[in-house]
């Protein structure tokens, strides 16, 4: 067959298991960016469809619209803005009251992306261990050293910044939207704006259009962060991937392992006590009970051995479901031929 033909037959065709593993990335990719800590980017890994996800931004960004791509975009695209919108609420509900168990089966989740990224990228090379080494160090210093103790007002410019970081996260496996969120300050106001966002346009009574109105504040900006960041973020990615891939896939091995250092699961939030700085006002025995429980800070506690138990539990089925999910619809053939084109 020519190549001519080929190149028609590929663009008129979509696997019926891409738009399922496409939707699930999505889904898996927008539960993501809602908890800090987990990547969206490796959850695209977990679901096989990273590599084609790239390639699609990539080619629609220099104006290349393939049937392949434009699904791949859509199914990924609307089931992570469906599963942002319509569970934003209820993901931050679950971190803040069942912390630990969430985070122990969040660490599973993104090490099942683990064996994607080293099938990209073996065999081991000098450049790709040291990539991986500087990459790893870079998510322990900001696990280390971020402060995710609140958040602030939502400006322009600062809801902006937080979707050029939150678009960055869905690119980069290893690297938590909602963990960068936390460090600019606007996790809080942004999960807030998507829950009264949800609430006006399906509220009980009906729409109510100037919730909507209101929340336009926040979502329009963020909205043009995260296009720009996207497309700046993927076709430099792409160009890394083509011309330096062993270093490129190193560094993303180490983002990947990397993350899992902020995800300690063994911490919980506790009752603010005089002289703990939350959002940038002292605690003080007057004013300790005017801090709302999404705002306490979190500690680190010694597990009781159940507590391990159900945590290592939890991690193996994190683990186990990435995986799954991984194979899911998959030819083998046909994974090493994309990863072969996408690594040059």
């Amino acid at each position: 067959m020519s190549a001519s033909a080929t190149s028609t037959d590929d663009s008129n065709s979509v696997p019926p298991q891409l738009i399922v593993r496409g939707g699930i990335g999505g889904v898996l990719m927008g539960l993501a960016n809602l908890v800090p800590g987990i990547s969206g980017g490796t959850m695209l890994l977990a679901a096989g469809v990273y590599p084609g996800f790239i390639g699609a931004i990539a080619e629609i960004t220099t104006l290349r619209f393939r049937l392949q791509s434009v699904v791949t975009l859509a199914s990924v695209g609307i089931a992570a803005a469906l599963s942002i919108l319509l569970l934003a609420g209820s993901v931050k509900l679950l971190v803040e009251e069942h912390r630990w168990l969430m985070y122990s089966l969040f660490i599973g989740l993104t090490l099942g992306g683990v064996p994607l990224v080293w099938k990209m990228a073996r065999p081991a090379s000098p450049g790709l261990i040291g990539a991986a080494v500087g990459a790893f160090a870079l998510m322990v210093v900001m696990a280390i050293g971020g402060d995710a103790s609140g958040g602030g007002e939502a400006t322009y410019l600062l809801t902006f910044l937080a979707g050029l970081a939150a678009s960055s996260a869905m690119i980069l496996p290893g690297v938590s939207g909602g963990y960068l969120l936390l460090l600019l300050g606007q996790y809080e106001p942004i999960l807030g704006t998507i829950d009264q966002l949800k609430t006006g346009i399906l509220g009980e009574g009906g729409p109510d259009f100037a919730l909507v109105l209101d929340a336009m504040h926040v979502v329009i900006p963020l909205g043009v962060g995260i296009v720009v960041g996207v497309v700046g973020v993927s076709n430099l990615l792409q160009w890394l991937l083509e011309r330096y891939a062993k270093p490129t896939l190193g560094a993303l091995l180490g983002l990947l392992l990397g993350a899992v250092v902020g995800l300690w699961p063994f911490q919980e939030a506790r009752e603010p006590v005089p002289g703990d700085v939350i959002k940038g006002h002292v605690v003080t025995a007057a004013n300790a009970a005017d801090f709302d429980s999404e705002n306490w800070p979190v500690s680190r506690f010694t597990p009781a051995g159940a507590d391990v138990a159900m945590s290592l539990g939890l991690i193996g089925s994190g683990l186990a479901a990435t995986l799954l999910i991984g194979r899911l619809g998959r030819d083998p053939e046909a994974d090493d031929e994309t990863l072969t084109a996408q690594t040059g």
